[in-house]
């Protein structure tokens, strides 16, 4: 008498040993001899070829994996929380949960994608930036033969592209008018945006020691930036770590001057990199009383947003941050002949390929002097020598 269980045995159990001589085995139900014999010479080829994989590795969830993951991307703690705080909310909370095994099939990455676009919340660049992401936890997954493959690489996958907005430099009646509408003492803020090029925080944290007069150059050496998570202000090296000189002009030196003749430079004391460093001070351009220093969302309030409204001037979203003065400073040293190369030097930029994307929109039209070169051949060298035979138009 057949039982209940009949034909639902294992049937098959393959051996083999794995590259490191453990003995593993799989087991095939019956009339499954077939894929017994298939998965058999699988094993056998992914070891001869090092693509070999750990059956149980598969079974390691991803927000396991994703966490010691992120602590090889950034020595930066500030970086590092930036980059959990995507993860976790936009990658993890829908894959989190699940095996690598199964996150490695394009289907799973499709359905992760339909997610992400459905919620509404996300735009298609952020969009990019976190398919980046998880296709580099991936493709480390895939290093460490966790898995076979980056599910994320599979062309069967639309993936999001990556729109950069073009950025938008001031006209000179917008910046003057902003700058006599922003109080005496943080004016300097404007005129080191526009003639320097720096961002805030390389702003915040300039000192007079930083300006070289007789060379004609500014040396950026660090900013002022918070610590996410944290909230806590700390000297820190630019963005990036990227150093850099700035050409320094006569005339943004003299402004230089006379702001530090009617307000002196005031020390202040941060801790270097991270809240438990150790406490550095320097004197610098502009600060609060009382030898503290500001942060975005205090500038913000107390100071940028009223200028635009005592300068009657409606301040645009994503426009018309203090940010607009590093745009205007790139769009005025390329209309003078500057070179992106040059450029790219002067704003701290790691490639080259960053400035273009952001600045080619500003470059002067080499249009005539196309049409002029052109002309000028063609006169010089072909319609002015007449054919050498055949009939010539009236």
């Amino acid at each position: 008498m057949k039982t209940a269980q009949y034909g639902k045995g294992m049937r098959y159990k393959v051996r083999y040993l794995d590259p490191d001589g453990r003995e593993r085995s799989k087991c095939f139900p019956d009339k499954c001899k077939k894929q017994a014999d298939d998965f058999k010479l699988s094993m056998e080829s992914d070891q001869r070829s090092g693509r070999y994989v750990d059956p149980d590795a598969g079974k390691t969830l991803l927000r396991d994996y994703a966490e010691n993951w992120i602590k090889g991307q950034a020595a930066d703690l500030n970086s590092r929380a930036t980059l959990r705080q995507k993860v976790n909310s936009r990658i993890l909370a829908y894959l989190g949960s699940k095996p690598l095994s199964a996150v490695e099939k394009p289907a799973t990455i499709r359905d992760w994608l339909d997610w992400l676009r459905s919620s509404g919340t996300v735009s298609e660049n952020y969009a990019e930036a976190l398919y980046r992401t998880l296709s580099g936890m991936l493709e480390s997954a895939v290093s460490e033969k966790l898995i076979h493959n980056n599910p994320c690489r599979a062309k069967g996958i639309s993936r999001p592209r990556h729109k950069t907005a073009p950025a938008v430099a001031w006209d000179p009646e917008r910046l003057t008018a902003i700058r006599e509408a922003v109080p005496d003492r943080e004016r300097i803020a404007v005129d080191l945006g526009v003639g320097l090029g720096l961002r805030f925080g390389e702003i915040l944290g300039l000192s007079p020691d930083d300006v070289d007069d007789t060379a004609g150059v500014v040396h950026v050496r660090r900013q002022v930036r918070k610590v996410k998570g944290s909230g806590a202000l700390v000297f820190s090296l630019p963005k990036r770590g990227k150093l850099r000189d700035v050409p320094l002009s006569p005339d943004l030196a003299a402004l230089l001057q006379a702001y530090l003749a009617a307000f002196p430079a005031q020390p202040v004391t941060l801790p270097w990199k991270h809240p438990g460093g150790q406490p550095v001070t320097h004197t610098v351009f502009l600060s609060r009383p009382g030898g503290r220093t500001w942060d975005a969302s205090g500038w913000s309030y107390h100071v940028w947003d009223p200028t635009f409204r005592r300068a009657g001037l409606t301040k645009r979203r994503r426009i018309d941050g203090i940010h607009a003065l590093r745009h205007t400073y790139a769009s005025l040293l390329l209309a003078d002949g500057v070179s992106v190369r040059e450029l790219a030097t002067y704003l701290g930029h790691d490639k080259l390929s960053f400035t273009l994307e952001i600045y080619t929109h500003m470059l002067p039209s080499s249009h005539q002097r196309a049409q002029a070169a052109v002309t000028g051949f063609l006169r010089n060298h072909i319609a002015a020598q007449p054919p050498a035979d055949g009939l010539q138009a009236a």
